[in-house]
């Protein structure tokens, strides 16, 4: 009698969810918009929601 090994099955991606291609670039975009609203604020002298 020969020994075989158990097939492991292969898993396939997701199309939907979380992927890390995807979290970084959001991650990426989202830190560019935070600077660019303190870049703002900067330059105004004030809060975007704050009536001069």
């Amino acid at each position: 009698m020969t020994a075989t090994a158990t097939p492991v099955p292969q898993r396939r991606l997701p199309r939907f969810g979380f992927h890390t291609h995807n979290e970084r670039l959001h991650g990426r975009l989202a830190m560019l918009g935070f600077m660019a609203l303190l870049g703002v604020e900067w330059f105004l002298g004030h809060g975007l929601l704050v009536t001069p």
